[in-house]
């Protein structure tokens, strides 16, 4: 794996580990579970003044409650790889309705299974109970356990202890624990030997656990594309051919995690990736077929362009706009609906309005897309057609539309790979380079300025009237 977000990761930031440790793989109702790995505080750098002080309040609180507390997931995987963690994940042998009661600030969350969200502001500590399996039912599937035929969980409210908890995570670099009691890491699957080696392993057997959850493959896409690592070939094998069990998960869902793997700065990566897995045709099948049959690299330069800036701003700390990286998606499908169009008639307007329809209506059957971002795009798609407009007041009333730099911004980005587009924003950038004076100056209409049809002068009333009797020698 290659991109900027590989790290090399330092024996300072891991210590090595011991030559007698061996990681067993057992299944999930194996019995028993094998004492951890601890990695004392002395030999890893997580440090609470690295936590998020909201964080390690909560972790207090529960520990002084006689609750156990630990950080886990993400965040830990985050510090122990340098890196700055985006959010702060809590586990906990206390059940959602008694975090609920020590925290005013908590509202619980979830059917599959029960979360306790405390709320800072802006910030939201996720707080989960230890998961368990059930010993009832060929599966280990109690009464908590709900699955559709297909095996996928629909409900997995069984609570266990850490060890159980441990086993029932996604991948191994996800199931480290901080202890907020002593301050060491605790690992039960091998979590740290696959951040050493660079490697996203699924726990337990892959087919399985991709059947039980199938957004497990959009999530390891994530992490590869995030971290830079790479696949156990284990965890790779079912990706090829597992992908139409996406169609089992709701749009909403899906839509999340398409802002997940495309805002997290490994977008590129992450298109890479979807695509070689076959994956991405799942979550945009319209693009898909437009990238199927592409000429002269069209329109997937004009996709890992808008990806690219999309990784950039966000290096930069720049905001980033979903409506943006959708319109550029959909791009491609909203100029292929409107070829026929043209044909019957409608206007270049009517013809993207209607298009502009059908490709949304197509696109939420697959992910969704709420209207606080497909009303933008769908600006943003309008604008390419005002902005032809050079001549006249319209440029200058262009400059107060609300969505102008977006529409402007995209412009830019085909005009990398499209002339016509090239040579239109070469004219507004030259426009928005002069002052007021200037831009006014440069409307002005001249003997090559297309400004239209040209309409017929209409004569002076005395010309209408026909010949009149004039003195060629007027009076003197």
């Amino acid at each position: 794996m290659t991109g900027g977000s590989a790290r090399r990761i330092k024996n300072s930031i891991i210590p090595p580990l011991p030559h007698h440790t061996r990681f067993y793989k057992p299944s999930l109702k194996a019995s028993p579970i094998p004492q951890p790995t601890i990695i004392p505080r002395p030999e890893h750098t997580i440090s609470r003044a690295n936590i998020s002080p909201n964080a390690v309040k909560v972790l207090y609180r529960l520990r002084e409650a006689g609750f156990r507390a630990c950080l886990v997931g993400g965040g830990v995987r985050d510090l122990l790889l340098g890196r700055e963690p985006k959010d702060f994940d809590i586990a906990t042998d206390a059940r959602p309705e008694q975090v609920h009661k020590l925290f005013r600030n908590c509202r619980l969350i979830g059917r599959r299974f029960r979360l306790a969200h405390v709320q800072f502001g802006q910030e939201i500590v996720e707080v989960a109970t230890f998961r368990g399996q059930s010993g009832d039912g060929e599966d280990g599937d109690g009464p908590g356990v709900e699955r559709t035929a297909s095996g996928r969980i629909l409900s997995d409210n069984v609570y266990g202890n850490i060890e159980e908890d441990a086993w029932r995570r996604d991948f191994t670099v996800n199931a480290l624990y901080y202890d907020i009691d002593n301050f060491v890491v605790l690992d039960y699957v091998g979590g740290i030997a696959d951040l050493k080696a660079g490697l996203i392993r699924l726990i337990g057997d892959p087919a399985q656990r991709y059947q039980e959850d199938p957004v497990r493959m959009l999530r390891a896409i994530r992490f590869a594309a995030k971290l830079g690592f790479r696949f156990d070939p284990a965890t790779e094998a079912p990706l090829h051919r597992l992908g139409n069990l996406l169609e089992q998960i709701p749009s909403a869902r899906l839509f999340d995690e398409v802002l997940k793997l495309f805002l997290t700065g490994g977008a590129i990566q992450a298109f890479e990736l979807l695509r070689h897995y076959r994956l991405f045709g799942w979550l945009f099948p319209a693009t898909e077929r437009c990238l199927n049959h592409q000429q002269q690299h069209y329109p997937k330069t004009l996709l890992v362009r808008a990806l690219a800036n999309t990784d950039s701003r966000l290096a930069e700390d720049k905001p980033v706009n979903p409506a943006f990286l959708f319109a550029a998606l959909l791009w491609e499908p909203l100029r292929e609906r409107m070829k026929p169009l043209h044909g019957h008639g409608l206007s270049d307007t009517e013809a993207l309005q209607t298009a502009a329809d059908a490709v949304i209506q197509d696109q939420i059957r697959h992910t969704a897309l709420p209207r606080r971002y497909s009303l933008p795009m769908r600006e943003i798609w309008d604008l390419q057609q005002r902005l032809t407009v050079t001549a006249g007041k319209r440029p200058l009333r262009l400059l107060d539309h609300p969505r102008f730099r977006a529409g402007y911004d995209f412009l830019l980005l085909r005009a990398e790979t499209d002339e016509q587009a090239a040579e239109l924003a070469d004219w507004w950038t030259r426009f928005l380079a002069l002052d007021e004076p200037g831009r006014a100056q440069a409307l002005q209409p001249t003997k090559t300025t297309k400004t239209g049809k040209s309409r017929r002068r209409r004569k002076p009333r005395s010309a209408r009237k026909g010949p009149q009797d004039v003195s060629l020698h007027p009076e003197t």
